[in-house]
């Protein structure tokens, strides 16, 4: 089993879908095709791409993050889950887990998150869905 988190893809805080689009590109397409995918991380505090990582087409993938399901993926993915969850519940964990480095960032992210939820309806392309409190 391999996992991708897409906060280790995403190109900054303004992002998010440049972040799919790589997602997409480099490791849900040649997977599903049955090659080798090769991404780089992300290096968050020298804001620049790091080193590079393979995912191999032999092994199960799971990706997740923000934005990663939309009409182009979800036609190669086997499994599809929407984990949504309150607005004051994401916030609230989001800065207990990275506290005022994410903190001034909130907004610029959430309007990403809302950009995709309006264009693709990831809910609707989900075969599974999680409500978390």
């Amino acid at each position: 089993m391999q996992l991708v988190a897409l906060d280790s893809i995403y190109p900054g805080w303004d992002g998010m879908d440049a972040g799919v689009a790589i997602a997409r590109d480099e490791i849900l397409f040649p997977h599903a095709r049955g090659l080798v995918g090769v991404w780089q991380r992300w290096d968050w505090e020298l804001g620049e791409p790091a080193e590079a990582n393979a995912v191999d087409p032999s092994l199960p993938l799971i990706v997740e993050g923000c934005g990663i399901l939309t009409p182009s993926t979800a036609r190669v993915s086997d499994v599809r889950a929407w984990v949504d969850s309150p607005t004051l519940s994401r916030k609230g964990r989001a800065l207990a887990r990275d506290g005022d480095a994410f903190r001034p960032h909130w907004a610029r992210w959430a309007a990403q998150e809302d950009a995709h939820i309006s264009r693709d309806d990831p809910q609707r392309l989900a075969g599974i869905a999680v409500h978390v409190p």
